[in-house]
């Protein structure tokens, strides 16, 4: 999460969000960094009248991503040991065991047993009470954290990761001239950040992987256009 005069900035994990807070930090001075995957519930008193911005992005391409990224780790974050079987399960298995994450108790208390009690700056920063909100919500993991981070958010500017550079050339009134003049240039010059290596998502799904994915983000993909182009 950011803030700065003009609006905040909820980061949703792997949906642009290090672009979109690297472009804040090199052109408004006034941002700030004020916790890391934190949910519009932890945006200071002070800001809760803010403009808030956010990303998202096609489930089908984020668990895609997800995937490979925690792949190229030498240390995989304790989701995907607990949804790969320790790295043995492929792109298959382990998509379908954290899309279905919710109804599983056991890997969810495998989890809580491991995750922070408070938040720290780094990785999902999910802690154990965040976790246990999971078990039986019906909801797919990406659908999960779209839901925690943007609950309570009055009109919340949600931007899709495959226009973010378009839609970044119209940042929420209230930015100054020269402000709005180096975010034109950054989104213009950076290239994608924080990206993992991986061939076009359709490449990866089955007919009855994409299915489940469809059921169990079908409210986020529908909200957002992506269950016409999937």
């Amino acid at each position: 999460m950011l803030v700065c005069d003009s609006f905040v900035f909820l980061h949703l994990h792997k949906a642009g969000g290090t672009f979109v807070s690297r472009m804040m930090m090199t052109c408004i001075p006034s941002a700030r960094r004020v916790g890391y995957h934190l949910p519009y519930a932890e945006v200071p008193e002070a800001c809760r009248a803010l403009p808030v911005l956010g990303t998202v992005r096609n489930p089908l391409a984020y668990y895609v991503s997800w995937y490979h990224f925690q792949r190229a780790q030498e240390r995989p974050n304790p989701l995907f040991w607990v949804c790969s079987d320790n790295g043995t399960l492929g792109f298959e298995a382990t998509i379908e065991r954290l899309v279905t994450l919710e109804g599983r108790e056991a890997d969810i208390d495998r989890l809580a047993a491991v995750f922070p009690q408070d938040y720290v700056n780094y990785g999902l920063n999910l802690r154990k009470s965040c976790i246990r909100k999971l078990l039986g919500s019906g909801a797919g993991f990406f659908t999960f954290l779209h839901d925690r981070l943007y609950a309570g958010a009055p009109a919340p500017r949600i931007m899709k990761v495959e226009s973010l550079r378009e839609e970044l050339q119209t940042l929420p009134e209230g930015m100054g001239v020269h402000e709005a003049r180096r975010a034109r240039q950054f989104v213009a010059g950076t290239p994608d950040l924080n990206v993992s290596e991986h061939g076009p998502y359709q490449d990866y799904y089955s007919p009855e992987l994409r299915a489940l994915v469809m059921k169990m983000d079908g409210r986020v993909m529908e909200t957002y256009g992506y269950a016409q182009w999937s």
